[in-house]
């Protein structure tokens, strides 16, 4: 394959035993460099430069409208000039302390977040990532319980450490690790799954996992609301309440990841509001700084206690640059009412969508809510066969008329 960068002598390798994986090598300083890079499976990868707000503009200027986020992580647009500016402001400041010592940011930064927050969910702890987040949150459900066992549900993704990687039902994602102590519950895929939409029978294969597979307690409970890398599968209405309710009674903690799902991307700001519960610990990254490595965990007083048998650490969780740039980001989220541009826009989009699976018989399914969408290919609609060699043919496509469009948009303008 030919070198796609030009200015430097860098070609891609597809390494035959990683899947959907590319082998960069780079030459730097005279040295051959291998850097492993995931594959958005496109046959011409884009080498981005640079981005404002909506827009990211490859080594040749060319500009495209960014459906993607990062992976739902740019929530507020990229480079969006409060954020560049709190992050700059405060790097001149002090950029790192530990949280050994006070510093405003991250008291600041922590008690707009739990503003945000319902119930009694008011303790913060900051990491650097999602998969850090879900670790310290089934770590804290394990030890206030009791119980080590922990249930999440088949397709899910909640990170890639040995204990999250237990978490997540996806066996791209999971290595030949130990991953001890977790059980996988039906998914309650309304599109595919056995029960339709019917939240409640889907619910019931938590309560058997409780009842055959532990001793009848359990340690904790963790889910997405809408499944991000699980293809924006929405969970069945009626689920949350009555495996939350199956949870409780066998003296587990509820866990709701709001990785993917939170900071308004659904139009609510968060996740779990649509199914009408109320966790008992939160944790979030991905939207909250922006593009800034930050992660969150937000749980009760009570619960938040267990910690303190222990010495918790963690050196670059909650420094001050990071809690300045999530701060920043939420501000902009509410002065620029981008929950209710998500809710509204999502709506609109949702509906364009529609139209269009009316129209075509390759659209199998459209789902999701507010800006956190998803459709499905299929090439029969009746056995709902994946359409995968459509679905990167379109990917490619995408690409170039994302461009295209833009370009005659604006120069209408």
């Amino acid at each position: 394959m030919k070198p796609f960068f030009q200015k430097c002598p860098l070609s891609i390798t597809y390494h035959h035993h990683i899947q959907d994986h590319q082998l960069l090598r780079s030459c730097r300083n005279g040295k051959s460099i291998l850097v492993l890079h995931s594959s958005l499976s496109t046959k011409k990868p884009l080498n981005i430069v640079d981005g404002k707000r909506q827009y990211l503009f490859d080594e040749n200027g060319r500009r495209y409208l960014d459906a993607f986020g990062g992976i739902a992580v740019v929530c507020a647009g990229h480079c969006h000039p409060d954020v560049v500016e709190a992050i700059v402001n405060q790097a001149k400041k002090i950029q790192h302390s530990t949280v050994m010592y006070l510093n405003n940011c991250i008291s600041d930064f922590a008690e707009a977040l739990a503003a945000k927050m319902p119930g009694d969910l008011k303790v913060v702890f900051f990491t650097n990532s999602g998969t850090e987040a879900n670790e310290l949150a089934m770590m804290i459900a394990r030890l206030y319980s009791g119980c080590q066992d922990i249930i999440s549900i088949r397709n899910a993704y909640h990170g890639n450490a040995a204990g999250t990687m237990g978490a997540t039902a996806q066996s791209i994602w999971k290595f030949n690790v130990v991953q001890s102590g977790v059980h996988h519950a039906l998914n309650p895929d309304q599109y595919r799954g056995a029960f339709g939409s019917d939240g409640e029978k889907y619910a019931k294969d938590v309560q058997d996992l409780i009842d055959y597979g532990t001793s009848g307690r359990v340690g904790g409970f963790i889910s997405e609301a809408i499944q991000g890398v699980g293809g924006i599968m929405e969970l069945a209405p009626g689920y949350l309440p009555a495996v939350y309710s199956s949870i409780k009674k066998a003296g587990g903690v509820t866990i709701a990841d709001e990785v993917q799902c939170g900071f308004a991307r659904t139009g609510d700001f968060w996740g779990f509001e649509a199914h009408g519960v109320v966790p008992d610990i939160v944790t979030m990254a991905k939207g909250i700084g922006n593009g800034i490595p930050l992660g969150a965990v937000v749980t009760t007083p009570e619960i938040a206690q267990v910690l303190t048998q222990r010495s918790y650490f963690n050196t670059f969780g909650g420094n001050p640059l990071c809690t300045s740039a999530g701060h920043a980001v939420l501000k902009v989220l509410e002065k620029e009412k981008l929950q209710e541009n998500a809710r509204d826009v999502g709506s609109y989009m949702k509906n364009r969508l529609h139209a269009l699976q009316n129209k075509y018989e390759i659209i199998g399914d459209v789902r999701g809510r507010g800006l956190m969408l998803g459709v499905e290919l299929v090439t029969d609609r009746d056995l709902k066969t994946p359409a995968k060699a459509e679905t990167l043919h379109i990917m490619d496509q995408m690409k170039d008329y994302l461009v295209d469009v833009m370009d005659i948009i604006l120069a209408k303008m």
